[in-house]
């Protein structure tokens, strides 16, 4: 019995692979040396892709693939596949949330200390001889009792309000509707920035959230208030962040996502009062693991049965 022609679109790994082998026929679109001319004979041939946050599936790939049926991509964010549209061609979409919550949300708790507490200057501090030389280090801020505001209270904003808890945090919150929590709702992000000192971005990508977070947001945040990002470097209107940053608009902030990666403004390099991560926040041995399998896991299940166990939201119909 053949096995299905399924489309890789950038890197997995060898247990990826391993675990796909015995369902797929596997090739790789970035191995192509004529990628137009590889799509235009072999397109069609196409029910499955397996994609990644990063890569989507790009414009070219899906008006060459009429007989795709599934995508299934290796992130929770899937703001590069168009997921409107492979909805309106009966295209199931799955993606992988739930398995990379608790990283990323002990990812900010990350760049929080590390922003509020210096830890990049105490470091060089200690490191550097300056502290037999110069003497004691300067005070910083705690991070105990302070107003949290999560933009964006999905699964991964929900652990995150958990993980704020613990700090004795009040939380606030804004969300494209209300949730029934106890949390402080704001209906913009405007009047949540406004509202409290510390501000996580942790909502979707894509063109309704894009530069959600701009100067009026930032003004609202104010001169001690400190921002993270570990969302899309889109939802940020990077251009007015740092110049927030740098005439004392908000104290500091975090980043672990940028508009332009991997490219980072050099104006927040040269910060020590921002902490920065390179895309970083599930990025650990066990999470990605689980990423990889979840990925087989819907590719599989769709050969199997016709459905994904995580569906995107636009597809949950299909």
């Amino acid at each position: 019995m053949s096995k299905a022609k399924l489309l890789q679109i950038g890197d997995i790994t060898d247990r990826m692979h391993d675990a796909l082998s015995p369902h797929f026929d596997v090739d790789v679109l970035f191995a192509q040396d004529d990628r137009d001319a590889f799509l235009r004979e072999h397109g069609a041939d196409y029910p499955a892709i397996l994609t990644n946050g990063h890569w989507g599936v790009p414009d070219d790939v899906f008006a060459a693939t009429p007989n795709l049926k599934v995508v299934s991509s290796y992130g929770v964010g899937y703001d590069a596949i168009d997921a409107g549209a492979c909805a309106a061609r009966g295209i199931l979409v799955a993606h992988t949330p739930d398995v990379l919550n608790d990283e990323v949300a002990n990812t900010f708790v990350m760049l929080w200390l590390a922003v509020s507490r210096s830890l990049i200057p105490a470091d060089r501090h200690a490191r550097s001889g300056d502290w037999e030389r110069d003497g004691s280090f300067p005070l910083t801020r705690s991070v105990q009792n302070r107003r949290v505001g999560i933009l964006g209270l999905g699964r991964i904003g929900q652990t995150i309000a958990d993980r704020c808890e613990a700090f004795g945090a009040e939380i606030h919150y804004h969300s494209r509707s209300k949730k029934d929590v106890d949390y402080t709702y704001h209906d913009s992000p405007l009047k949540l920035a406004e509202a409290v000192e510390v501000l996580v971005a942790i909502t979707p990508g894509g063109p309704s959230t894009h530069h959600i977070v701009d100067v009026d947001v930032l003004g609202g945040l104010g001169a001690d208030g400190l921002f993270f990002n570990v969302a899309r470097g889109s939802v940020v209107d990077e251009a007015a962040l740092v110049k927030a940053l740098q005439d004392g608009t908000i104290a500091g902030a975090g980043l672990d996502v940028f508009e332009e990666e991997p490219k980072i403004p050099d104006a927040l390099k040269s910060r020590d009062n921002v902490v920065l991560t390179p895309h970083v926040a599930s990025a650990t041995h066990e999470t990605r693991q689980a990423m990889g399998d979840l990925v087989v896991e819907n590719l599989t299940q769709w050969l199997k049965e016709g459905t994904v166990k995580t569906p995107v939201p636009e597809c949950r119909n299909l």
